[in-house]
């Protein structure tokens, strides 16, 4: 890749995802490129393990939501899961630009970051902001002129909608599903479990 694609700004290929009735908004930095993804849909790139943490938790198994022979992730499951359970996703780059060229968050340069306050008033369940990564987490709280919590902690915060009003929220840090974040996932399954039953999106 060339300097001049290097420094090309994209802007977010997927729609929010939000099931009518979700209590919670997940939101992780940006999709990798294209050529890295399985299916069209979040967390798209197969060796990110967002979807066996699911496994785990939901299932007890983490490959109970990945098609293993098509290297890809099984979508309708997840979409089923997801609006059964009550959870958004989302992220918080809404136009970016990869200053090296990868999907790395630290070379994302977010030039429009994601509408909260639009996204949270299409979601008047909500009452839960997750963010999975430490950019992510950042952008949340400097949203919301807040402290980044530790992972696996929340902090309290508000947010102006359009219509005038405002939304309290709980905004929790989760570790990254990246492979590239040092921790087990069995560890990183704990972690998000813990959030999902204290938001009480465990039992589905």
């Amino acid at each position: 890749m060339d300097a001049e694609e290097v420094a090309a700004g994209e802007s977010h290929p997927l729609e929010p995802f939000l099931p009518p009735g979700a209590g919670l908004l997940m939101c992780g930095t940006f999709p990798p490129a294209r050529n890295r993804w399985s299916m069209d849909f979040y967390y798209p790139n197969y060796i990110n393990d967002m979807w066996r943490i699911f496994g785990l938790i939901y299932f007890g198994d983490k490959d109970a939501l990945v098609d293993t022979a098509n290297k890809t992730f099984r979508l309708d499951e997840i979409k089923h899961l997801l609006e059964k359970a009550g959870i958004a996703l989302s992220d918080t780059g809404r136009e970016i630009v990869r200053t090296k060229g990868n999907a790395a968050d630290k070379w994302l340069q977010i030039d429009t970051p994601i509408d909260l306050g639009g996204t949270l008033m299409q979601l008047p369940a909500c009452r839960a902001v997750a963010t999975t990564g430490e950019k992510a987490a950042g952008i949340v709280a400097g949203l919301t002129s807040t402290s980044v919590p530790k992972v696996g902690e929340w902090t309290e915060c508000v947010i102006p909608l359009p219509d005038g009003t405002a939304r309290n929220f709980r905004h929790w840090r989760m570790p990254s599903s990246s492979r590239a974040y040092p921790m087990k996932i069995e560890k990183k399954a704990e972690y998000y479990a813990k959030m999902l039953s204290e938001e009480n999106l465990i039992n589905t």
